[in-house]
């Protein structure tokens, strides 16, 4: 990643829910995040991965992920989110993933595909590099 962002980015998000919805995609669960939605919902982790989950093999990486409805939209979106205070790292940290970070050519689409993003509040280099960082700290759950 190049140093495109020292000076910030902005991004405030305006709950389209474009990155929840109409879309296939994958949701990958850290141990955190699991044990954050499970108890949000009041059952075991076991019971959650059962219920919301699947492991999705990404040519022989094997990731937890949440499950999606029919349509593609996230299991738990229903006219916003339903599990918004417990929401996974990876949903909170949207747009600054680091594969959207990788250039100011890779950022361009994300804010040509985001409505909230390149508009509303100056993220720091620093409050992104959190971002990233907390996904080192937070690696997804890799099944067996």
């Amino acid at each position: 990643m190049d140093e495109f962002y020292k000076d910030g980015l902005s991004f405030s998000c305006v709950r389209c829910s474009g990155c929840c919805r109409h879309e296939p995609g994958f949701v990958f669960l850290s141990e955190v995040d699991l044990k954050k939605l499970a108890e949000g919902l009041n059952i075991s982790q076991k019971k959650f991965i059962k219920k919301y989950c699947f492991v999705a093999d990404l040519v022989g990486i094997k990731r937890l992920s949440l499950i999606e409805k029919s349509n593609n939209d996230c299991i738990f979106w229903d006219n916003g989110c339903t599990v918004y205070e417990d929401r996974p790292l990876q949903c909170r940290s949207y747009p600054f993933w680091a594969h959207n970070l990788i250039n100011e050519d890779t950022w361009a689409g994300v804010v040509q595909s985001c409505p909230g993003a390149g508009k509303g509040k100056l993220r720091s280099k620093e409050e992104i590099d959190k971002w990233l960082d907390q996904r080192l700290e937070e690696p997804f759950i890799n099944p067996k």
